[in-house]
């Protein structure tokens, strides 16, 4: 398990790592918690860049079972799953804290929403950039090029970096 710019605290058995540490990837996603034989074994919490995590008990390298919370706070459940489910099409936050009063949109769950580049789009993981086609994370790093169907979905999608005016327009 080393790859380039991946780091690890902790104990090494005959070079692989064992016991309780920390292994940090090069896509700065961080385990905390055991490993057995150079592999998740036991115990252990995957922290996402995105501050989202993922808590489990895994058998040589594979999660068996375990619990997934994204950044918010809400978790993820596979079953009897009641968030944005057609019914009550509220963002988490909002369930949370309460709505806004009448006339005071909240257009993402982070509120205020993220600020978009000009040009670009918020397409979830990062932003996108329709005249490049490549999508950067919300720390400026590379992620991807975009294939058609990827850009055909963000730009009829999501959350554009201009003409944020929100309501109702009459059309003329």
């Amino acid at each position: 398990m080393h790859h380039t710019g991946s780091s690890y605290r902790g104990q090494r058995v005959n070079g692989r790592l064992e016991g309780t540490g920390t292994y940090t990837l090069p896509t700065e996603t961080k385990y905390v918690g055991e490993m057995k034989d150079g592999m998740f074994h036991g115990k252990g919490t995957l922290f996402f860049p995105s501050g989202s995590k993922y808590e489990g008990t895994w058998e040589n390298g594979i999660s068996i079972e375990g619990k997934y919370t994204f950044a918010d706070g809400l978790e993820y459940k596979d079953e009897k799953w009641h968030y944005c489910d057609g019914y009550d099409r509220r963002f988490y936050t909002e369930i949370c804290k309460g709505l806004k009063p009448a006339g005071k949109s909240q257009l993402t769950n982070l509120d205020p929403p993220r600020m978009i580049p000009a040009g670009c789009y918020d397409c979830g993981d990062g932003f996108y950039n329709p005249e490049t086609r490549v999508v950067i994370d919300y720390q400026q790093r590379f992620l991807r090029n975009a294939d058609d169907d990827e850009h055909d979905w963000i730009v009829r999608t999501c959350r554009k970096g201009w003409d944020q005016m929100v309501g109702f327009r009459v059309k003329k």
